[in-house]
C-alpha cells in the first residue's frame, strides 16, 4: 500500500476518516447479509435506525483513543493495550447505551479505536506504519486470550479451540493483514468490490458463530464467484437474499472494511 506521509499535528484526520468509515460502511447498498438501507440483512434486532444512532454514540470516542495514544506515545507498545482498553469499554458503553443493549458496532470500536490510538503514537503516518503499530501494540495477544485459556467460555475462545480462528485479535496482531492482502488489487473505486474480497478471504467468525464452517465457506465461494465472473447490483441483491435464507451475516467482513477504507484513504 501506498499513502502519503502526515505528521502527529494533523494525526487527528484518522479520528475523522474512522467516522466516515462507519458511514461509508452503512450506507453501502446492497450489502449482502447486513444491514443497508433496503433491509436488516441477516439481523432481527438491528435496522439501519439503530446503527445511525450507534455511530452518532461512538465517533466522539474516536479523537479521544487518538489523544490518548500521543499522550502515552513515550511508553513501549507492550504497554499500550492497558492503556487503551478502559477507554474502549467506555465506548462500547455508549454503544450499548444507544442500542439498547444491541452490539453494532464491537468489531468497529476494536478496530477503529485501535487505529486511532496509533495514530497519536505516530510522528508520521502511512498505512504501513500505521499497522505495523496496531501489530507492535497487540503482540502475543492470541497468545495470551485464546490459546493460553482452555475454558473456552467465549465464541471466540471455543472457535480458536475447535478451528484455529483467531478472529479479531488475530487480525490487528497481524497488522490487519486480511486487509491489506484485499487492498493490494482493488482499484479504488468501487467499495463493493472491496466488501467481496474481504467476504472471499476473511475467516469471519460472525460467520462460523451463526452457521458454523460450512456457513463461512458458503460465503467465501459466493464472493469469490462473483469476483472472478463479475456482479452487478441484482447479483448482490441475489447473495443478498441467499445469506438472510440462512442467517448468515458477515459482520467481521463489515468491521474490515472499514478499516479498509481508513488505509486507502491516507
Amino acid at each position: 500500500m501506498t499513502g502519503l506521509f502526515a505528521t502527529k499535528s494533523n494525526a487527528t484526520s484518522i479520528a475523522s476518516l474512522a467516522e466516515e468509515a462507519l458511514w461509508q460502511e452503512l450506507e453501502l447498498t446492497p450489502k449482502p447479509g447486513l444491514v443497508d438501507k433496503y433491509n436488516n440483512g441477516a439481523h432481527r434486532d438491528m435496522d439501519h435506525a439503530l446503527f445511525v444512532r450507534s455511530i452518532a454514540a461512538i465517533v466522539p470516542w474516536f479523537s479521544r483513543f487518538t489523544e490518548l495514544g500521543d499522550k502515552h506515545a513515550h511508553r513501549p507498545a507492550s504497554e499500550q493495550l492497558r492503556m487503551i482498553r478502559p477507554m474502549g469499554i467506555a465506548c462500547e458503553q455508549a454503544m450499548y447505551a444507544a442500542t439498547g443493549g444491541v452490539n453494532t458496532h464491537k468489531g468497529g470500536i476494536f478496530a477503529l479505536g485501535l487505529l486511532c490510538f496509533a495514530a497519536g503514537r505516530l510522528g508520521e503516518i502511512t498505512p504501513q506504519r500505521l499497522c505495523c503499530e496496531v501489530s507492535d501494540i497487540c503482540r502475543g495477544l492470541v497468545e495470551r486470550e485464546l490459546a493460553a485459556r482452555s475454558a473456552q467460555a467465549t465464541a471466540g475462545e471455543r472457535q480458536f479451540h475447535q478451528f484455529g480462528l483467531t478472529g479479531a485479535r488475530g487480525e490487528a496482531e497481524s497488522g490487519f493483514a486480511t486487509v491489506r492482502k484485499a487492498l493490494a488489487g482493488w482499484n479504488h473505486r468501487h467499495l463493493h468490490a472491496l466488501l467481496l474480497r474481504l467476504m472471499a478471504v476473511n475467516p469471519d467468525s460472525n460467520l462460523v458463530s451463526r452457521g458454523g464452517m460450512n456457513g463461512l465457506r458458503y460465503v467465501q465461494d459466493y464472493a469469490q464467484n462473483l469476483l472472478e465472473n463479475g456482479w452487478d447490483e441484482s447479483a448482490l441483491l441475489a447473495m443478498d437474499n441467499a445469506l438472510i435464507t440462512r442467517n448468515l451475516s458477515p459482520g467481521g467482513s463489515a468491521d474490515l472494511l472499514s478499516v479498509g477504507w481508513v488505509l486507502s484513504r491516507i
